[in-house]
């Protein structure tokens, strides 16, 4: 039996979760015994590999490996990927495929923690491919956009 406390619009609640037995649960809230059918979880999806970078040709032999990290534009054969820097929630997207941009340009805005971050163009390129659409959820490193 797993027992949950908790509070909804102020009023207190503890429930208590009693059986599970072939779709059918009950529920004990605040004292008062509720039967509930419930249906089978679907299965998780497993999340899409992640294409691995391609290294460049030739990399400056004194430039730090976490600076490559720290950049959430990476440049691929497929063109330059823009990555989230952190989780959250795309709230706009506002390039359109094919769209020119320039460096410094606002690409998106991505909520997390309450902060709306513009996610810029970090160089001049098109618009390859969008990834992502507003009221996604995204975790840092997956891709947003792919410029050429």
């Amino acid at each position: 039996m797993k027992e949950f406390a908790f509070k909804l619009n102020g009023a207190e609640y503890k429930c208590a979760v009693e059986e599970i037995e072939a779709g059918k649960t009950k529920v004990t809230v605040n004292g008062k015994v509720y039967e509930v059918e419930t249906e089978a979880a679907a299965p998780a999806a497993k999340p899409a590999a992640k294409p691995a970078p391609v290294a460049p040709k030739a990399a400056p032999a004194a430039a730090p490996k976490a600076e490559a990290k720290a950049n959430s534009q990476e440049p691929t054969a497929n063109g330059q990927q823009v990555k989230s820097p952190l989780p959250g929630s795309v709230i706009k997207v506002l390039v359109s495929e094919g769209q020119a941009v320039k460096k410094g340009d606002t690409l998106l805005t991505l909520e997390s923690m309450k902060m709306e971050n513009a996610i810029m163009a970090e160089a001049d390129g098109t618009v390859k491919q969008i990834a992502v659409t507003p009221g996604q959820n995204v975790m840092q490193d997956d891709l947003l956009i792919v410029l050429g």
